[in-house]
């Protein structure tokens, strides 16, 4: 998958994620060109590691997880939450001088924004100043509800994250192995 920060497609409930159809694909076919697709792999590919690149001012970066699943589909598509233990650093590390609140994290697949709330981010991570997360004021991934575009990193300025405002609209890669 490849996913535009600037563009709505693939906002968290948008029915990409749920559905089995392609998606600009021969966009997708071009490789890791800046052009939104979804290829018929999304659901037919099982993997054990999971590739998630984001771009920003042409700064390419990757994130490795491990993680097993039939397909995509199968992460994504019945919206459950399924945590993963990166932490904040490495998915900071996806954007150079990124900026995250401490006190609590949420992050993986289908990552509520606050608890019993059915608004989320497909892939990434929620940070807040609150220790229970109620409320996050600072994000980095792709997938957002918010409808400020798919893929973004941001961070509220008021709320104390570790370097200070940050509204990032980034290009994002899903790839699977």
């Amino acid at each position: 998958m490849k996913l535009d920060g600037e563009k709505k497609t693939f906002l968290y409930h948008s029915p990409v994620w749920s559905n089995k159809e392609t998606y600009a694909e021969q966009d997708g076919l071009e490789g890791l060109t800046e052009k939104e697709s979804k290829l018929a792999s999304y659901w037919n590919t099982p993997f054990t590691k999971i590739c998630f690149g984001m771009t920003h001012n042409g700064d390419k970066r990757w994130l490795k997880l491990d993680y097993n699943a039939s397909s995509l589909y199968s992460v994504f598509a019945d919206g459950e939450y399924k945590p993963t233990a990166l932490g904040r650093n490495a998915w900071k590390s996806l954007i150079a001088d990124s900026s995250l609140q401490s006190s609590c994290h949420k992050e993986g697949f289908n990552v509520p924004y606050n608890e019993g709330s059915d608004a989320g981010i497909r892939i990434g991570i929620y940070a807040d100043d609150n220790l229970n997360c109620r409320g996050s004021d600072s994000w980095i991934g792709c997938g957002f509800s918010h409808g400020v575009g798919a893929c973004q990193h941001f961070a509220r300025s008021q709320y104390s994250p570790d370097n200070g405002g940050r509204d990032l609209k980034t290009f994002g890669y899903i790839l699977v192995q």
